[in-house]
């Protein structure tokens, strides 16, 4: 099963509170709802590119908390996001919650590294991860994310959530897809390749 990340960020790497002022306030950040001014159908249409890519979904506690109660209330079939986040299988890690009320859901309440390398193993399709910057963290230092999809917008936000801070695990992409959207949002896809180091390749 491959593993992928899908996330919004700024110039900057900024990951936290894209979507609206109060949607992740934690930690005193002040400055959501940063993409708001340049969403537009054609980000919407390639969130639900996304999502229709996707045969069971992965969260982190944050982010799974934060969906539930919009979500779940989206009933109309035609829309991809709502469809995908309240019917596929969707894994949960978190030490905290140990009845989750989301249909479909299980709980991953430890070692989340080597559930999700069991999960990989055994499944088929795609796992998705959205958001939930801990948890992107922990499977990129891991080397457990085979794609990257990112939507990277034209704004410095200056503080917050990053998916890359410092002492991430040194790493090296290949672009396979980029779109340039109207409003100026860059779509990329990226693929994980080994990382050299300037010494590596002096060596080499």
């Amino acid at each position: 099963m491959r593993l992928t990340v899908n996330t919004f960020l700024s110039m900057d790497g900024v990951m936290q509170g894209p979507g609206g002022l109060d949607e992740d306030p934690s930690n005193g950040f002040d400055r959501g709802g940063w993409l708001v001014p340049l969403a537009d159908e054609e980000m919407d249409q390639l969130v639900s590119g996304w999502f229709r890519q996707a045969d069971a979904l992965l969260l982190g506690r944050t982010t799974y908390e934060m969906m539930q109660p919009y979500w779940e209330l989206v009933t109309d079939p035609s829309d991809t996001m709502a469809d995908s986040l309240n019917h596929l299988p969707k894994y949960l890690v978190s030490r905290t919650v140990t009845e989750p009320t989301w249909h479909n859901t299980t709980v991953i309440p430890g070692d989340v590294v080597r559930t999700v390398t069991e999960i990989k193993a055994q499944g088929h399709g795609e796992l998705q991860v959205h958001g939930s910057y801990q948890l992107a963290r922990t499977l990129h230092d891991a080397n457990l994310v085979d794609e990257y999809r990112l939507l990277l917008f034209p704004v410095v936000v200056g503080t917050g959530k990053h998916l890359f801070e410092d002492g991430a695990a040194p790493s090296s992409f290949m672009v396979t897809g980029s779109h340039v959207t109207k409003s100026g949002v860059v779509a990329l896809s990226l693929l994980p390749r080994p990382f050299a180091s300037a010494e590596m390749r002096r060596k080499a």
